[in-house]
C-alpha cells in the first residue's frame, strides 16, 4: 500500500530525510518512531503529496507521487499534528462542510457524517459547538473528518500529542478498530510505549535516517541479548550478588536500585538454579522477575552512537 525508494529531502546541505526505503502492506498499523525533527512529518507530507522530495520515489496504493497525486489524495486520509477547526460551527456542520469539500453528494453527506461520528464515539456531541470540545474530542473530530471519504490509507502525524492518559487510551482503541476494518495506517509518535501496544510493525528514524524497521517483537529480540533477571532479597543485595558470582548459571551479576541483576549464562533457559542457590545460601527471596525490554529500551539501544547529527557539507 505504501512504498518509498531512496526517498530524500534536502534543504541546502541539510538532509531532512535521507534515502528512506520503506514498505507497508495492506492492513499494517505502522508506528513511525523518532524525536521531534527526525523526519517523520517530512515523510508524511511527501506521501500525502503536499511536499516534493529532492529525489527518490514513493508509491501509495500503487500510485506514484509524481504522476498520480490526485489519485493518492482520494485514497488517503491525512491528519497533521496541528490542524485548524471552525469554532463557530456545530460538530455535524463541520463534518458536512468537509463532506461537501470531498464532493460527497448532498443526500449522502449527513449519513456519511453520522457514520464518522459513530466510528470515533462522538455521536452524542453532534449538536455541540466545536469550540466546546476537549482536546481529546477535537483530535477525534479531526480523525472523523479524514474518514469521511472512507480512505484506504491513513497518515496520522502525532495524533496522541497533548492528550491526557484517558484520551490517549481512547485514541489507541480507535486506531485498533480502524486496523480491524482493513485500513492501512501510518502513525507517527515520539511517545514510544503507546505504539508498542497497538502497532504490528514499527520503524525507528533519527536525523532523517531509518535505523531499524520490522515487527515489534523482532526489534525487541534484536536488542534483548542475554536473558536478564532482577531479584529482590531479604537483607543485603550485595551479599546475595557475591553469592551468585560463583554460580555457573550466571554470566554477570550486579546490584542496581536495591536489586540483584543477573545476566544468565549461555544455554540457561530459566532462573530456577539461581533461585535455588540463593535459598540454599540463606537468602530469602522477595521477588524474582525477568527484566523486560520495551520499545523505549530498543529505541535507546538501536540509536546508540547515531544520535549525533552527522556533519553535512565540506
Amino acid at each position: 500500500m505504501i512504498e518509498t525508494v531512496d526517498l530524500t529531502k534536502k534543504y541546502g546541505d541539510f538532509f531532512a530525510l535521507e534515502s528512506l526505503d520503506l514498505k507497508l502492506e495492506t492492513g499494517d498499523l505502522f508506528g513511525f518512531i523518532g524525536p521531534n525533527g527526525a523526519g517523520k512529518t517530512t515523510t508524511i507530507r511527501i506521501l500525502s503529496t503536499l511536499l516534493s522530495p529532492t529525489w527518490g520515489e514513493a508509491y501509495v496504493c500503487g500510485h506514484s507521487i509524481y504522476t498520480h497525486p490526485r489519485e493518492i489524495r482520494r485514497a488517503i486520509g491525512y491528519m497533521p499534528d496541528i490542524f485548524g477547526v471552525y469554532d463557530d460551527m456545530r460538530v455535524s456542520e463541520y463534518l458536512e462542510f468537509f463532506a461537501a469539500a470531498y464532493r460527497i453528494d448532498g443526500l449522502q453527506r449527513r449519513r456519511v457524517a453520522e457514520r464518522s461520528l459513530e466510528l470515533v464515539d462522538l455521536a452524542s456531541k453532534r449538536d455541540e459547538l466545536v469550540t466546546s470540545l476537549s482536546r481529546g474530542m477535537t483530535q477525534r473530530l479531526g480523525l472523523a473528518r479524514v474518514l469521511l471519504h472512507d480512505p484506504q490509507v491513513l497518515l496520522l502525524d502525532e495524533p496522541a500529542s497533548g492528550l491526557d492518559p484517558r484520551a490517549r487510551i481512547e485514541m489507541r482503541n480507535l486506531l485498533k478498530r480502524l486496523q480491524g476494518m482493513g485500513k492501512t495506517i501510518l502513525v507517527s509518535s515520539h511517545i514510544l510505549p503507546e505504539l508498542a501496544d497497538i502497532c504490528n510493525r514499527v520503524g525507528i528514524i533519527e536525523y532523517g535516517r531509518l535505523l531499524a524497521c520490522g515487527n515489534v517483537q523482532d526489534l525487541l529480540a534484536q536488542v534483548r541479548g542475554r536473558p536478564t533477571i532482577r531479584i529482590r532479597v531479604v537483607g543485603s543485595p550485595e551479599q546475595a550478588a557475591k553469592c551468585l558470582e560463583r554460580c555457573p548459571e550466571a554470566a554477570a551479576v550486579a546490584v542496581k536500585d536495591g536489586e540483584v541483576v543477573v545476566a544468565l549464562a549461555d544455554g540457561v533457559a530459566d532462573a530456577s538454579a539461581i533461585a535455588a542457590r540463593l535459598v540454599a545460601e540463606g537468602h530469602g527471596l522477595v521477588t524474582l522477575r525477568e527484566q523486560e525490554v520495551n520499545l523505549e529500551t530498543a529505541f535507546l539501544e538501536l540509536t546508540r552512537g547515531s544520535l549525533a547529527r552527522p556533519t553535512q557539507g565540506p
